[in-house]
């Protein structure tokens, strides 16, 4: 049988279909990796803001850009859920669909009448993915999270910044974004989990939990020290030299992860009197001679302009890359060669330009997501299409405010 994609094909996830409660940035961040992935994504706004995000500045043309950089891929359906009415829609849809995934603060979703028992129990097979801050147990269950505190909470505030200064907020919000890397995550378990049992399951995602599961190897180097890692700046704790150097017109990040990339290094710069200068021939010699080292490597790459030490540390196999904004970053030539930016058709907007899937799957269609979706674009299309609503029908919920 072929089971080679069609030209419609809009990823391994099409025909999977999600019920988005989330709003703000850790949910959306969820249902935005399952988009890319080609689920259907059915955003449940409320009536007359919707997503708070569609009210963070700054805006284009009346547009929260907020807004506009998470929420590609979506529909949008406006349903007062303060009205039974809209509760009882709701659950209508809930039972369309494989997936729901909402970030309010635990017990909202039950005071309500859409908790996990409710649902499943009239669609055993959904899968619902409930993000929270601090998770459905625990003391702080109910305890308001921001990406701030969630970052300061987990310890990886702690390590962020220059060393010997005070630390400072990671430059992305992950303390919100661990939510749409661990959230996708259960989820794709789940589902191959109900192909073989035949029913959803309710997954709890903390951001607490799923930022400090980031730390890597930080909380090892805790336990073995009895102390606290600190922050180390551009450089790595263990690794030297790495980190941030000086060229003579800009900046050049390197990175010598190995004795052997040491050696090349010092070939590249003319220091090949240091590869077998026993102050530095092993990574522990160098790290208790860092400042050393650093300045050493320094001096050497200040002499050459940017473009001469990109050509010589190329010809000596030395990992290394240029210091990128974000604008240089999404128009480098291999962002550009892997369409890293697209544009979209916006129905208020016209034509943007956006962030494209991150994710190939090559010998498949690659399709472009379409644009964030302005506030219930497509509520009719969803009553119509998904419960069969007929235009009488969708106009007696419009004048009871149920959607909008």
């Amino acid at each position: 049988m072929d089971s080679a994609p069609t030209p419609d094909w809009a990823g391994p996830l099409s025909g999977i279909r999600v019920l988005d409660f989330s709003r703000v940035l850790a949910g959306p961040a969820a249902s935005l990796a399952l988009a890319d992935l080609g689920a259907e994504i059915i955003k449940v706004e409320p009536p007359g803001s919707g997503d708070d995000t569609r009210n963070f500045p700054p805006f284009s043309n009346g547009h929260s850009v907020y807004f506009l950089g998470i929420n590609r891929g979506k529909k949008s359906i406006v349903i007062d859920l303060k009205s039974a009415d809209g509760v009882a829609l709701a659950r209508d849809l809930a039972a369309k669909c494989d997936i729901l995934i909402e970030n309010y603060r635990p017990g909202v979703m039950d005071r309500l009448g859409l908790s996990y028992d409710a649902l499943s129990a009239i669609n055993p097979r959904l899968i619902y993915c409930a993000i929270s801050g601090f998770g459905m147990t625990g003391p702080l269950r109910d305890y308001p999270s921001f990406d701030i505190v969630t970052q300061a909470m987990s310890g990886a505030f702690s390590v962020n910044g220059e060393r010997d200064r005070a630390p400072t907020r990671l430059g992305l919000p992950m303390g919100d974004l661990v939510g749409g890397i661990n959230g996708p995550i259960g989820i794709l378990a789940a589902l191959y989990e109900r192909t073989v049992t035949g029913r959803g399951r309710l997954i709890d995602v903390s951001l607490l939990d799923g930022l400090i599961g980031l730390l890597a190897y930080l909380p090892q180097i805790a336990f073995h020290s009895g102390e606290n890692p600190k922050p180390q700046g551009n450089p790595h704790p263990n690794l030297v030299p790495y980190g941030v150097f000086p060229a003579s017109d800009g900046l050049m990040a390197i990175a010598c992860l190995t004795n052997a990339f040491w050696a090349n290094l010092c070939r590249a710069l003319g220091l090949e009197a240091l590869i077998a200068d026993e102050r530095y021939d092993t990574l522990e010699h160098r790290r208790a001679n860092r400042v050393e080292v650093d300045e050493l490597v320094s001096n050497r790459t200040g002499m050459y302009s940017f473009a001469e030490l990109d050509v010589i540390l190329t010809e000596h196999q030395v990992p290394h890359a240029p210091i990128l904004g974000i604008l240089e970053a999404l128009t480098q030539p291999q962002a550009v060669a892997r369409k890293i930016v697209v544009e979209t058709e916006h129905k208020a907007l016209g034509t943007i330009p956006i962030v494209n899937r991150p994710i190939k799957f090559p010998g498949a269609p690659q399709p472009i997501p379409t644009a964030p979706p302005v506030l219930g674009e497509h509520t009719d299309e969803i009553l119509e299409q998904l419960l069969g609503l007929d235009a009488d029908a969708i106009a007696v919920l419009r004048a009871s405010k149920t959607v909008a």
